[in-house]
């Protein structure tokens, strides 16, 4: 079993693959203004279990593309939207974030929640603009630095890790540089990020390391996640996830 085997193991079991709430996907839609009436067509973006997916079912008049690269992440999803007699709205699609089989102006809200970093933040909001109706929505959340300073630790880690990180103005300027117009923005709370990934993850550690036989494999991963942990525990007064919600022009 390969790394990537054993991290999609350790992550399917989960609500979320990443940090945010419900709370966080209800405030982001709040900005949102579609007639009641009207059945809107959304692509949720890197759905994973679908966390957000089975919210944004209950929320909207709508079918919802739910893409995923991982068909295990997908399987789980089919079988919550079942439970939750939502699968009639909900369409599982496996693809890949970097070729999506979508065609110009098909949605009216495209959503992605942790995922659009796959990509790249400018990347992501360019060629899937091409995606959405005139006058339609994007809403996305990616890692921001959330205050003017920060250590030379967290900021060397996270240029090497992930080097589109910035403060919230730097991506709501390449929005609208980009054809679109802000209609909403907050960062995550540490509750979305400690009591809704990292602890409910941690919590399931021991019944995956007995999964794996304690294996050398499966503690390294999750030994790479108690140091994801406890970097984030150390220094969250720095980054967080922002919500950028935006409407095309």
């Amino acid at each position: 079993m390969t790394e990537l085997d054993l991290i999609i193991d350790l992550h399917k079991r989960a609500e979320r693959q990443g940090p945010g709430s419900q709370r966080d996907t209800l405030r982001a839609l709040s900005f949102l203004d579609f007639p009641p009436d009207k059945e809107i067509a959304v692509a949720d973006l890197g759905c994973g279990t679908g966390g957000q997916t089975l919210t944004l079912a209950r929320e909207l008049n709508a079918r919802i593309t739910a893409v995923d690269l991982f068909p295990e992440f997908l399987e789980i999803l089919r079988e919550r939207a079942a439970a939750a007699g939502l699968k009639d709205f909900i369409y599982p699609l496996q693809a890949s974030m970097e070729e999506l089989p979508f065609e110009e102006e098909q949605f009216d809200l495209i959503w992605s929640e942790g995922a659009i970093y796959n990509v790249g933040f400018e990347r992501g909001i360019q060629e899937w603009k091409a995606y959405l109706k005139p006058g339609s929505y994007l809403a996305v959340s990616e890692i921001t630095w959330i205050t003017d300073h920060r250590p030379d630790e967290v900021e060397a880690f996270w240029n090497r890790e992930y080097p589109e990180i910035s403060p919230a103005s730097r991506k709501i300027k390449q929005l609208e540089s980009n054809g679109y117009t802000l209609v909403g923005y907050f960062y995550l709370s540490p509750d979305s990020w400690l009591d809704q990934y990292y602890r409910p993850l941690r919590t399931g550690f021991p019944a995956f390391l007995a999964r794996h036989e304690q294996s050398e494999a499966a503690q390294k991963v999750v030994e790479d996640h108690r140091a994801e942990i406890e970097f984030y525990e150390q220094y969250r007064d720095y980054y967080s996830y922002g919500f950028y919600v935006a409407r095309k022009n």
